[in-house]
């Protein structure tokens, strides 16, 4: 830091993250549950889990990814959420807070994965925006970070276009896909940046 740089301050109280339903005009995003593993199931399929430690192929996988997700929240680290269509009513992926540094008021956006069927439509990007606006908007976090694989292309493409920055490659960050080495690639959004990545995220909502 230089002699320069302004020091900054915010409120130090502890980040509290209660359960909460966010509602968008295609999306609506309610708190993950072990009902929702024959749904979810019924759309996972396991080139979908490129990115992740484990891939979900049975309904077992399923309920085993659930079940980890909603220890992780009891201890506060993670705030996993289903997907639900409106239109349908059906559930089409899940995504979540996860690594919630409470003292420190940031958290990070991922662990998501999508229905084939709703790729390059609204959905992910009306996610985004609802976790976003609520996590500066009404938790009033400090930062959120969002990561992915050094070589996903595409991915790396979305976090940037809504407004978020580069921040460095963690090498050999995690292992993927039952052994793959994967660095990772990080971006950050701090609340100073939300309005102007808020007014882009709508501007790319409008649009569809």
């Amino acid at each position: 830091m230089s002699s320069t740089d302004p020091i900054l301050y915010r409120e130090p109280t502890p980040l509290v993250i209660p359960l909460v339903t966010l509602e968008g005009q295609v999306v609506r995003l309610e708190p993950l549950a072990m009902s929702h593993a024959p749904a979810l199931a019924a759309v996972a399929e396991p080139d979908l889990f490129e990115q992740f430690p484990q891939v979900l192929r049975t309904l077992q996988d399923m309920e085993a990814y659930i079940s980890d997700a909603l220890a992780a929240a009891e201890r506060g680290v993670e705030c996993p959420f289903v997907i639900i269509e409106k239109e349908t009513g059906t559930p089409v992926g899940s995504t979540r807070y996860l690594d919630i540094q409470r003292k420190h008021r940031t958290l990070e956006i991922g662990s998501t994965w999508l229905a084939r069927r709703v790729w390059r439509s609204r959905v992910n990007t009306e996610c985004k925006y609802l976790l976003l606006r609520h996590a500066f908007e009404e938790l009033k976090v400090m930062r959120v970070q969002l990561k992915t694989d050094r070589r996903n292309v595409r991915s790396r493409a979305a976090i940037e276009r809504i407004g978020a920055r580069f921040e460095g490659i963690l090498r050999q960050h995690m292992l993927v896909r039952g052994g793959v080495v994967r660095d990772s690639a990080y971006y950050g959004l701090i609340d100073g940046e939300w309005p102007e990545a808020k007014t882009r995220l709508e501007a790319m909502l409008a649009a569809r």
